[in-house]
């Protein structure tokens, strides 16, 4: 039976996509770098430093990987406050509520800083059905390392066969089957390029993924 639900938050809880993805490219244009899809998309999933010593790395530049991440967090910051594109995914909270009251313990488990997390859970009133958050900042290594699935499959106090994440990224998708938790990708119109070979389930509705249609499932 299903006891706890592990969830990413970035395009899984939250469509913040399209705020992290302005923010970026402001910091790109701030360093003077051109950044192609395919390595913006290869960044899906990965914390904010990882990417940025990523860029550090590849275009062999002289700011440290902190300046550019305090450049993001700055233009994003802004547009949190600023951009009206910043939504819950459609059906997200219906199921979020649906599991709660069904007694699933629920999890957030994401590459975003806590300070993000926290942001977004305050901003959307989510912490009353969470029992815990992880942040992929706080810890060694970062998605599609498994540590923080199982770190956060432990917090529940059940076993790993009674977990399920959901996630929306390869690297997160990555993260889970390392981890050897059954993964529910969620495809959606801002996770392109993703790969969900790895996924024990893929949707693109949270309907498809109700209380009762999963609580067998394991």
């Amino acid at each position: 039976m299903l006891k706890a639900v592990l969830f990413d938050m970035d395009g899984v809880i939250v469509d913040t996509e399209p705020l992290h993805r302005k923010a970026y490219h402001q910091m790109f244009d701030d360093v003077n770098i051109k950044v192609d899809t395919t390595l913006y998309e290869s960044f899906t999933g990965q914390s904010t430093i990882n990417i940025c010593k990523r860029l550090v790395d590849h275009f062999k530049l002289n700011d440290s990987p902190e300046y550019l991440m305090g450049l993001k967090r700055k233009h994003y910051k802004y547009l949190f406050i600023n951009d009206a594109e910043l939504a819950l995914i459609d059906g997200v909270l219906k199921r979020i509520k649906d599991y709660h009251s069904n007694g699933i313990t629920l999890v957030v488990a994401s590459s975003a800083s806590m300070n993000g997390i926290n942001e977004i859970f305050e901003r959307f009133k989510l912490n009353q059905y969470f029992s815990a958050k992880f942040s992929g900042a706080d810890l060694k290594k970062s998605k599609p390392h498994p540590e923080i699935f199982i770190k956060a499959a432990k917090s529940t106090g059940f076993s790993k066969s009674e977990c399920m994440v959901i996630e929306d990224s390869t690297n997160g998708i990555k993260a889970a089957h390392a981890a050897g938790i059954f993964c529910t990708a969620f495809k959606s119109k801002h996770s392109s390029g993703q790969d969900y070979s790895l996924a024990d389930k893929v949707i693109s509705n949270f309907a498809e993924i109700s209380y009762e249609k999963i609580k067998r499932m394991h």
